[in-house]
């Protein structure tokens, strides 16, 4: 009997130490393949306009595993990335899987950033208000929240305008900061000109060299989707701010 319980000792002790490896083993390949990868460039390879002071990029986790320091540290010329908004949410019930750590590190690298939702148009607004409430929140320092809507998605003008309204609104609610728009300039112009105009717009107008074609008043503007930054293994969105760095301040979370 003795014999036999230190044999199922024995034989639960192998188990024990193959599971642990097994574990550690996976633990390390999942690291491994989720690292950021060290990729530096000589400059950010796009032409920047130079009437701006204040550049930044927008992230989701198509730019994969982010070093955040590297992004921090890049200059070219007298330009570095002072901002950056980071996919948070889409749709009912999607989060993006690169926004908690996007959001973490770019935090730890002292950058202003700033949390986004990707739209869809044939859903409730109201609904994915309360997917991105559930997932992000704002501290003093972040940027406004931002509804990213360039997609009608088969929906009619009338429902777009409602279930975005709905969207701004409860979001302007809950953080007490009125939201950005981003968009495109024929998508603002044929779907939510003369309903939004009062809210703080994000445009996006590429292969213009000095400001977007657009009838209004913008806040940032989306200027090209190749750049280039330290610390990033894909091409990444350039964004320029309308301002100089005391309106910058102005409009972060108090």
């Amino acid at each position: 009997m003795a014999k036999k319980k230190k044999t199922v000792f024995k034989i639960l002790t192998v188990s024990v130490i193959y599971l642990a490896a097994a574990a550690l083993a996976v633990y390390l390949i999942t690291n491994y393949f989720n690292r950021p990868r060290f990729v530096r460039y000589p400059a950010f390879g796009i032409p920047v306009p130079v009437n701006y002071s204040i550049h930044g990029i927008d992230v989701s986790r198509h730019q994969a595993a982010i070093d955040w320091e590297d992004v921090s540290n890049m200059q070219d010329k007298n330009i570095r990335i002072g901002f950056t908004f980071i996919k948070a949410t889409e749709g009912l019930n999607d989060v993006d899987a690169a926004y908690r750590r996007n959001w973490f590190k770019a935090k730890e690298a002292g950058i202003p950033r700033g949390a986004y939702h990707f739209f869809i148009s044939s859903k409730s607004g109201k609904a994915q208000a309360e997917n991105f409430i559930e997932t992000v929140t704002l501290e003093k320092g972040d940027m406004p929240p931002v509804l990213d809507i360039e997609r009608t998605n088969g929906a009619s003008v009338t429902d777009i305008q409602q279930r975005a309204k709905d969207w701004l609104v409860m979001v302007e609610k809950k953080y007490k900061v009125k939201p950005v728009i981003y968009t495109n300039v024929d998508f603002y112009e044929n779907f939510l000109a003369g309903k939004f105009d009062d809210y703080p717009l994000w445009v996006a107008h590429y292969l213009v060299q000095d400001k977007p074609r657009i009838k209004r008043n913008w806040l940032f503007w989306q200027y090209n989707e190749t750049g280039h930054v330290n610390g990033i293994d894909a091409f990444v969105d350039f964004n320029a701010f309308s301002g100089d760095s005391a309106a910058f301040k102005r409009i972060l979370i108090q």
